[in-house]
This record gives C-alpha cells, structure tokens and sequence, in this order.
C-alpha cells in the first residue's frame, strides 16, 4: 500500500527547491513596489526608464523560460539550475553597482535570463513518486505566492534604508546561499521521469498555441500581469502624494493583502462549489477594473487607495489562482507541459509590457491615462471569455509501460481512451509512457494495467 504522506527525502526536496525558486522570485518582486519612487535620485531618471526597469526581467524570462527547461532534460537539473542562478546573481550585482538606471536595465535583463522555473519543476517531479508531486508542485506554487507578499510588505521597509542598491544587493546575498544549499542540501534524485507533463515538448507548441480555450487563458495572464507591473510603475509615488511616506507604504499593503485573501478563498470555494469558476473569473477581473476606476476617479484621497488596492488584490489573487488551474484542465493529455510554458511565457511577457506600455504612457499622458489604459484593457479580455468553455477537471495519470512498438502504441491509445473514467490517452512509443486524463470516480487501475499488459505482450 502506498503512502499518502511524503517520505523524508521528498519532504526536503519540496522544502529545498520551494525556497530556492521563492527567493529568487523574491528578488524580482523586491524592486518592484519601491522603484517607482527611489528611482527619480538615479540622473537619467524617466518614467519610461522606471518602467523598463520594472519589467525588464520579463522579457529574457520569456524568450528563455521554454528553451532553459528543454534544455534541462539534455543537459541535466542541476547543471541548469545552477547555470540560471549565477545569472540571477550577475544581474543583481550589476543592479546593485549600477549608477544610472540604464545599468539597473542591464542588471534587470540579466536576472530574468536565469529562468529555471521549468527545470526547477522538472527536478521536483524527478524528487517525488508521482502520487506525491502535486504535493511537492503545491509547496513550489505556494511559496511563490508568499514571496509576492513579502515582497510588498518587506520592500518599503529595506527600500528606507537600504536603498535600491541595498535591495539588489540582498537579492546577490539570497541567490549566493540558494546556490550553496542547492549544492549541499537537495537530495539527488534516483530517477528521471517522463516529462510531458513538466516541460514543453517543441513540436506540440504550435497545436497548443492555436488552441482558442488556451489563447483565453494565455491572453489572461498576459494582461493580468501587464496591468500588475504597469501599476507599480505609478501607484508607489501617488501613493507619497496623497500624504503616505514610501517606508509606510507597507502598512497600507499588509492589511489589503491579508483582507484580500479572507474575501478570496471563500469566493473560489463558492465558485468551485457551484461550478461557476468562469463567472469567479469574470467577477474578480471587474473587481480589478473597480480598483482602477477608484484610482482614476478619486485620486486625491488616501481611503480611496486603500478601497481600491484591497479590491484590486482580491481580484489579482483570485486570477492568479484560477487560470493556472483551469490551463491544468483544459490541457490535453501528455501536454500539460507545453502549455504550461506557452503560459508561463505570455506571463512573463505580461510583465516586460506593463512595464514599457506603463511607463510610456505615464511619461507623456499620466498615471490617469495608465489606469485608463489597462481598463481597457481588461474590459477588451474580458469580452475574451465568452467563450470560454467549462470542461471536466479529470485527474492526470502517468504510466510506465513496457517495449512497444510504435503501432503497438497507437492501438493502446485507442483501447485506453475507450476504456470507463478515462476521458483522454495519448501513448508516446518512444518514452514507453502513457498519459492519461481520468475520472477518478468511474476510473478502474487494475483493468488499465490488464488491458496494458496485453498490449506489452505484443
């Protein structure tokens, strides 16, 4: 009988690569409530400058997410995992020296070249027996999210008296010890599992990404973390405006967040409950457009940033919650990892845009005409959704078989997508793996292994 808890070895990886991939994430967030305003001491400060520095990260983390975690499967985790966060590190010191903000660019660009995600995940799933992984996926997952939390709570506290240099040079600090406990402390994985379900595999990214239910979700992650960093390009300095010094600012962010979270997660419990996760995703894109119609609307008073800041997090955070979960279900089997990095990818380039697009237009128009941009913007995807389709959230099964031949593969496939409770199966001959997606309820184990058993006799 197999064990429902993770043994030790999976529980220190989960612990290991969740806290190395959260404090890199760390470094990238730490900037972003905080430069807006000390960036004006650098000499060539604009506003586009801010916001190129903002979202730079994004850009190199978009065109290298996909390739970095291929090549991970050729050349090895570790290796690239390493390679990625000597990266990070450079660009942080180069960040922290850097005495225009044309060098903070530099640096910023650099740290978004080390993009480990999709071999950071690949060795969690090398880490774990797969009844386990969604346990280790879910640690990685989480402490993402917290390093985002801290991120705005601890960076108008460090920014006070540190300064921008000092931040980065946290960050340089952070990755140097991630790299010595990644060294020392992660168990070495005994296997190398079939990553379909991990990583992008090249020649299925082109079907993936004309898939119209994946293009919604894609375009939505797009523009939700294109309005997140343009916002940051302008809401710290009306914050000091309106009468709120930047080492405060963490005492606006603590509460919202927090109180965010207690609207949130009975929000999503009640669309999950009602299967009306779609209409959640709706509700909580017009509570974002509330937020910046607050912001655009009354900007001259302090409650009025607390009223929309609270309501634009309930929304981010809900958005950010679901869609990944509904890119899960909508993948077809055998391909969660390819569209995964498809969006991954559009995330990432989410943020390069909402910094340039951000600080473009408040350079010559505003931060009103900010707001009124990514209104328009979520209105344009949320009109996106009509037709976005409902599908059954299936479980994911990975299956190792025996030598089969390719035409004996093809005819497994077939048998097995007829098979009661599994509603997908796709057969791959040359990595003798099956993958399937099933309900678990009407799923039957031991009369799939028959049924493949009989194949692998062929």
């Amino acid at each position: 009988m197999q064990s429902s808890k993770l043994n030790p070895t999976e529980k220190k990886a989960a612990v290991s690569l969740a806290a190395i991939f959260s404090l890199r994430m760390l470094g990238l967030f730490l900037i972003m409530p905080v430069l807006a305003i000390y960036g004006q001491s650098y000499p060539d400060y604009t506003p586009l400058l801010v916001g190129i520095a903002i979202g730079a990260y994004g850009l190199t983390q978009a065109m290298l997410q996909i390739p970095m975690g291929i090549a991970s499967d050729r050349w090895g985790r570790k290796p690239i995992i390493l390679g990625g966060l000597a990266i990070f590190a450079l660009g942080s010191v180069v960040a922290a020296l850097a005495d225009t903000l044309a060098w903070v660019i530099v640096g910023r660009v650099l740290q978004g070249a080390g993009a480990i995600a999709g071999a950071i995940l690949a060795l969690a799933a090398d880490s774990a027996r797969e009844e386990q992984r969604p346990k280790v996926m879910a640690s990685i997952g989480m402490g993402i999210a917290l390093s985002f939390v801290v991120a705005l709570i601890v960076a108008p506290l460090l920014g006070a008296v540190v300064g921008v240099s000092g931040l980065f040079w946290l960050t340089a600090a952070l990755t140097l010890a991630s790299m010595v406990a990644f060294v020392t402390v992660l168990p070495v994985p005994q296997q190398r599992v079939p990553s379909r379900d991990i990583l992008p595999v090249p020649k299925e990214l082109k079907r993936l990404f004309k898939n119209s239910q994946l293009q919604r979700l894609n375009s939505g992650v797009l523009v939700l973390h294109l309005v997140l960093t343009a916002l940051f390009v302008t809401l710290p300095s009306q914050l000091v405006e309106v009468g709120l010094a930047a080492k405060n600012h963490s005492w606006l962010y603590l509460p919202t967040l927090l109180l965010s979270f207690a609207v949130m997660v009975p929000m999503m419990l009640r669309a999950i409950r009602h299967d009306k996760v779609i209409g959640g995703l709706r509700t909580a894109t017009l509570m974002i457009v509330s937020a910046l119609v607050v912001i655009a609307v009354f900007s001259q008073h302090l409650a009025s940033f607390v009223l929309a800041v609270w309501l634009f997090f309930i929304g981010f955070n809900y958005l950010e919650a679901n869609l990944p979960a509904l890119l899960s279900q909508h993948a077809p089997a055998g391909n969660k990892g390819s569209a995964s990095g498809i969006y991954t990818t559009f995330q990432f380039f989410g943020a390069f845009l909402g910094g340039v697009l951000g600080g473009t237009i408040a350079q010559f128009w505003g931060a009103h005409a900010v707001m009124i941009f990514c209104i328009v913007l979520l209105l344009c995807w949320l009109a996106f959704t009509v037709g976005m389709q409902k599908v059954s959230s299936g479980t994911r099964v990975t299956l190792q078989l025996g030598s089969l031949s390719v035409a004996a593969a093809g005819e497994l496939a077939t048998a097995l997508s007829q098979q009661p409770g599994v509603d997908e199966a796709v057969v791959i001959a040359e990595e003798q793996t099956a993958y399937l997606k099933v309900n678990k309820q009407s799923y039957k184990a031991d009369e799939i292994s028959a049924l493949i058993a009989t194949y692998e006799k062929k």
